[in-house]
């Protein structure tokens, strides 16, 4: 008897490619169903989640390459796709008092307008490896945890905390509340990134792709600060960005 079911057509939120359906079942994350290409070659990746699958229940099918695809939102899908409830967010005052409650420095990274969902995942695998407590995102104007994010982020996005808020100017007036550091990241800024005491509590903020950090959250952080460059350009990508002046947090922190 096949270890797999014939699966039907669906149209749901996916985890897709191997390793992000690995750290989705890792991660514990409430996934309906993992469907694989029929016939697939099962490799340690391969094996690993229909054993943890097995273990949490959860239902394995097989279904031609062609079914795969139709229901692919990423077409990136390595054979395997997770079919998963819709992405939890969480609570932003929670990822400052959680940190603060577990004797952590309060690191966080808000996120501006990103739009492109590898730029997010990027950013997110990132955070995650400099132990952040957690990424704050817009509701508006900006990507979600979509199949693309979790698949360009490794799976990071299933181990790191996502708040999505309705006004980043308000939730930085909250943050600062609470005891927190906003600082913003421009090529325009007037100090630069290696001269900051990261050690404190900080909310790296960096801007959206094309018009970096919008005016008014500008004006609203308590810093803004500069990556040095000699080359003809004149910026880095968001994520690259994001990963200079984390790592700078990372080894101030250590």
């Amino acid at each position: 008897m096949s270890r797999y079911s014939r699966a039907r057509k669906v149209h749901n939120q996916t985890v897709e490619g191997r390793r992000a359906v690995l750290e989705s079942l890792r991660a514990g994350r409430d996934i309906k169903k993992v469907i694989m290409v029929e016939g697939i070659e099962l490799g340690p990746q391969l094996n690993e989640i229909v054993v943890l699958a097995s273990e949490a229940g959860v239902d394995v099918q097989a279904v031609s390459r062609k079914e795969l695809d139709a229901q692919s939102q990423t077409k990136k899908n390595q054979g395997v796709i997770a079919v998963v409830s819709d992405p939890r967010y969480h609570d932003t005052e929670q990822l400052i008092v959680e940190a603060q409650t577990d004797g952590k420095v309060p690191l966080v990274v808000m996120l501006d307008g990103i739009e492109d969902p590898h730029n997010l995942g990027a950013i997110a695998r990132t955070a995650n490896a400099v132990g952040a407590n957690g990424i704050i995102i817009p509701d508006r104007r900006a990507v979600g945890i979509t199949a693309g994010a979790v698949r360009a982020s490794a799976g990071a996005l299933e181990h790191i905390k996502v708040s999505r808020v309705t006004n980043l100017n308000r939730t930085i007036e909250r943050l600062k509340e609470l005891g927190v550091t906003v600082i913003g990241l421009d090529a325009d800024g007037d100090v630069l990134y290696s001269a900051v005491d990261f050690v404190k509590p900080v909310v790296i903020v960096v801007g959206s792709e094309g018009r970096g950090l919008s005016r008014l959250v500008r004006e609203k952080c308590d810093q803004i600060v500069s990556i040095p460059m000699i080359g003809e350009l004149s910026s880095l990508n968001a994520s690259v960005s994001a990963g200079i002046v984390l790592y700078e947090v990372f080894r101030q922190r250590q």
